[in-house]
């Protein structure tokens, strides 16, 4: 697929609203989804993103606004005729048939020879790496191979959009990440738009190109991984995603490309990186820095940034990092995030219980957040 195929809108959402009696469950959202994207639609429960995803199936009917699949308005047309697939979570695979069988069951009515039906089958087989095991029934294979058969058979009609609707929840943690990449790689082979919703934000952070992270039937922002992730909007997006120690501030200076924000709940100011929209002085904010991001040590560091002081109040070893909760000075606790790089015993760790340990976060990793 061209970069300019890429780039072209398959799915336009435009002001879209689904109400249910006095219920709104998606309100007012405009959206578009590209050619050969794979995007996740990525919020807690009851946020809107399946009611959003069975309008796009047609087993909804949207309350106001326009659907329009590969320029075709939606309106009025029912689910077996459009252009799209569906995999549920639970599967749906039929148990008195093969995998061969369940693979084939969609293209019984269309118009192909028995011949391309059967080479189709393979095709979509081959692709999910089920061969030798179309023979067998779905029942005598892994919850990762039936989660593989319901996908060959979702690719079988060669939709121009295939939408999945929580498609890892059953399988554990080990199966779900390596299933993830199979996913992400069958959708890079085949070229067709896949939208995956899921409330797993490791899940949408592997799989999606794009994410729209909902909220109460509104999406509250859309863009890569690392734009939700390192870039969040709102206090909303920043505190849904990953963990964040997350506080209000007010700005006591702006100037050059930083801000000083007074922050009670820390006991001091912190110097942060100036947005790009502005901040006037004395505005109430929220400042807010990832564990990940926060140096933890038992010296003073040297030099500028944001310091900090407390004492190790819990820890928690996850074998590749640990995770340190720090009672700083102002009684605050904030939670940090240390690389076990090396192999070491637990005397020789970074901090223990009740060490005096010293923080530091650089002016650049401290978001700051008017939302």
């Amino acid at each position: 697929m061209s970069a300019q195929e890429r780039d072209k809108p398959l799915i336009r959402i435009e002001n879209v609203t689904k109400t249910f009696n006095d219920f709104i469950a998606v309100n007012d959202v405009s959206l578009d989804i590209m050619e050969g994207e794979m995007f996740a639609l990525l919020g807690g429960s009851g946020c809107g993103k399946t009611t959003l995803l069975r309008m796009l199936a047609g087993f909804e009917t949207p309350t106001a606004g326009r659907i329009t699949i590969g320029g075709q308005d939606m309106a009025g047309v029912p689910p077996y005729q459009r252009p799209v697939n569906m995999m549920f979570q639970s599967y749906a695979l039929f148990p008195h048939m093969t995998v061969e069988k369940n693979v084939g069951y969609g293209l019984k009515h269309e118009n192909l020879t028995d011949k391309q039906r059967k080479d189709r089958v393979k095709e979509m087989l081959d692709l999910v790496q089920l061969t030798q095991f179309a023979a067998r029934k779905p029942h005598q294979h892994s919850g990762g191979q039936r989660q593989r058969v319901a996908l060959a058979r979702a690719l079988a009609k060669q939709p121009k959009l295939l939408l999945l609707d929580e498609p890892l929840g059953a399988l554990d943690k080990k199966l779900r990440e390596h299933t993830q990449f199979e996913i992400a790689n069958i959708q890079y082979k085949t070229g067709i738009t896949f939208i995956v919703v899921t409330h797993d934000q490791e899940e949408a952070m592997t799989l999606a190109n794009r994410i729209a992270v909902m909220d109460r039937g509104v999406i509250k922002q859309v863009g890569s991984p690392t734009d939700i992730y390192e870039f969040p909007r709102s206090k909303f997006v920043a505190d849904f995603i990953g963990s964040v120690n997350l506080f209000p501030a007010r700005v006591e200076k702006v100037g050059g490309n930083e801000i000083i924000c007074d922050v009670p709940q820390l006991g001091q100011r912190i110097t942060a990186a100036a947005p790009a929209s502005g901040i006037p002085n004395k505005a109430d904010i929220s400042v807010a820095f990832r564990p990940e991001k926060v140096v933890i040590s038992r010296q003073k560091p040297k030099g500028g940034g944001n310091v900090l002081s407390g004492v190790v109040q819990d820890l928690g070893y996850f074998g590749k990092d640990s995770l340190y909760r720090i009672r700083l000075d102002s009684g605050t606790v904030i939670s940090v995030n240390s690389v076990n790089a090396r192999r070491a015993a637990e005397s020789d760790r970074v901090a223990q219980w009740e060490d005096r340990v010293w923080l530091s976060v650089e002016p650049g990793s401290v978001l700051v957040l008017e939302d």
